[in-house]
């Protein structure tokens, strides 16, 4: 059971208690909903008071991350933590488990997916177990695949060797054919939408790559309500061919019951009401961060947004600034230490934050495994290039240039999972591109600039861009946007190009390798359509 944090008292209890239960291990597994456990020494996280909250911090694979912990719960050597991060715009639960214990757990949730899967696959095939819903008439016993017979059932590798997949795979025989099915044994989340369609794609690219006879020519996706509205607008975005070998289906919260989606055209992307763009902050840059700004000119940037404005240092976030009282309020701190107000009494604490920032977030660090240098890699490179996007392709307007740029309102994640853009631009012929910017392998980065595409589509159709004045009084042309995929060379994933083939080649989608030194400075080597 979960105890509540409610008030002070409350929360200093907690905090005792949580220390001494940490106390008593020195490694751990931190696991956060929906993402691989990450190995932990006791010096790598924390738990703190401040300004009447508990906060957990730590290290992970994206940078220094802190939470603000909400509830919390021992069942036996774990933690389960209800947390919440950016004023509670992304809510999560987090476990820490010692690692003696890790063992034990991944069999446990290995154990469980596949006995999800192999329920998943008595479901589609036998009438017995499920129900097949049509959208056009009542439940009935009929089977989904008349005759189907279980040739496997088994996960999909884990994004690690020690952990469990997340998907099931699964192949039904029928008498002339076999057809593959997927779906997601684990933790749903709209979120992972992207991650799905990438996973099921490959998978389905390599089992049409088999010999073995027969042929699979059909794929039936499977997935559960908060997630089916996105997977059929990815599903409208997918070449013809592959449209029609895929169906989708969504089962039901019992995991009993199955009902045929019907799928979108792509027309029906348009149908749907949008919201305009909230408004673009004005520039209302004050005094004091004029001059914060010109200590480093070449590095500090600002984003604004509705309720203020973020300085960043080559990307890095390090000081918020609100108006308060006509007056501009000040606080800094990287994300995961203790934010402090700008004034005389900090200022020794402000001076040596701008002197580790100069020293270590710079091309020139020498100790490239410094924190300071290797966190937000892709803001990094956004902000090299919101300063001079001509160096990724000399067509595109320098400015007005919209970064970080959300095309609703709301937190981090909708409903649906959209993610803010990265950089949302305009080339000289009046052409909007939605630049998409990775500085390590990611498999979802083809299905991840392809709804910033929806997205952006949407509302160019309606006339929001237009209307918004989002790049001032340049007219736009009446073409779709373009879709540009950028990263070092080495550093798309291999399976970029299989993907990008899987796309409606109507949607125009580029690849940008850039220089494996960006940091000092973006140059591309290798420009090319990749799914034409």
């Amino acid at each position: 059971m979960l105890l509540q944090l409610n008030n002070i008292a409350e929360i200093e209890s907690a905090h005792l208690a949580i220390h001494e239960h940490i106390s008593a291990q020195k490694d751990w597994f931190f696991a956060e909903e929906g993402s691989a456990p990450l190995a932990l020494g006791r010096d790598e996280f924390d738990f703190s008071v401040a300004h009447r909250r508990l906060i957990f911090s730590c290290w992970t694979e994206s940078g220094s991350r802190s939470w603000h912990i909400k509830a919390w719960s021992s069942t036996g050597d774990k933690l389960i933590l209800k947390a919440s991060r950016r004023m509670g715009a992304e809510a999560a639960t987090l476990e820490l488990v010692p690692r003696a214990s890790a063992k034990a757990m991944v069999a446990s949730i290995a154990a469980a997916r596949h006995a999800r899967c192999e329920k998943l696959a008595q479901i589609v095939a036998q009438p017995s177990v499920g129900e097949f819903l049509a959208e056009d008439r009542e439940p009935g016993p009929e089977p989904l695949l008349p005759g189907a017979k279980i040739e496997s059932a088994v996960l999909s590798a884990g994004m690690r060797r020690d952990q469990p997949g997340r998907y099931a795979r699964i192949v039904l025989r029928l008498p002339h054919s076999r057809v593959a099915v997927t779906g997601i044994v684990a933790q749903s989340d709209a979120r992972n939408v992207d991650s799905f369609f990438s996973s099921a794609l490959l998978w389905f690219h390599r089992l049409q790559s088999r010999p073995t006879r027969p042929f699979i020519e059909k794929l039936i996706m499977v997935v559960e309500h908060n997630i089916a509205e996105g997977a059929r607008q990815r599903h409208a975005l997918l070449r013809d061919s592959l449209r029609r070998a895929i169906d989708l289906l969504e089962i039901d919260e019992s995991w009993q019951k199955l009902l045929t989606l019907r799928p979108f055209e792509r027309k029906q992307l348009w149908r749907k009401r949008l919201a305009r763009f909230p408004s673009i902050p004005e520039d209302q840059t004050g005094e004091r961060v004029k001059r914060i700004i010109a200590q480093a000119p070449h590095a500090v940037d600002v984003v604004r947004s509705r309720h203020g404005q973020t300085l960043r240092y080559h990307g890095l976030p390090f000081a918020r600034v609100r108006r308060v009282m006509e007056k501009d309020r000040i606080w800094f701190g990287i994300e995961g230490s203790r934010r402090r107000m700008l004034d005389d009494y900090h200022q020794p604490d402000w001076a040596k934050l701008f002197r580790d920032l100069e020293t270590y977030r710079t091309e020139s660090c020498r100790d490239r495994k410094h924190w300071l240098y290797r966190a937000a890699g892709e803001a990094w490179l956004e902000s090299i290039l919101r300063r001079d996007i001509s160096k990724l392709d000399p067509g595109l307007v320098v400015a007005p240039l919209h970064a970080q740029f959300r095309t609703s309102h709301g937190g981090a994640f909708g409903a649906s999972g959209a993610r803010p853009i990265d950089l949302l631009a305009l080339r000289h012929d009046g052409r909007l591109a939605v630049i998409e910017l990775k500085v390590s392998e990611d498999r979802e980065h083809v299905f991840q600039g392809v709804d910033y595409w929806r997205r952006v589509e949407g509302h160019r159709r309606r006339g929001h861009i237009s209307t918004a004045k989002l790049f001032g009084e340049r007219e736009l042309s009446d073409e779709s946007p373009l879709v540009y995929l950028v990263a070092p060379a080495r550093r798309f994933h291999p399976s970029c190009a299989t993907l990008a083939r899987t796309i409606a080649p109507d949607i125009e989608i580029y690849r940008f390798d850039i220089n494996e030194d960006w940091r000092a400075g973006v140059r591309v080597v290798r420009r090319e359509r990749v799914n034409a």
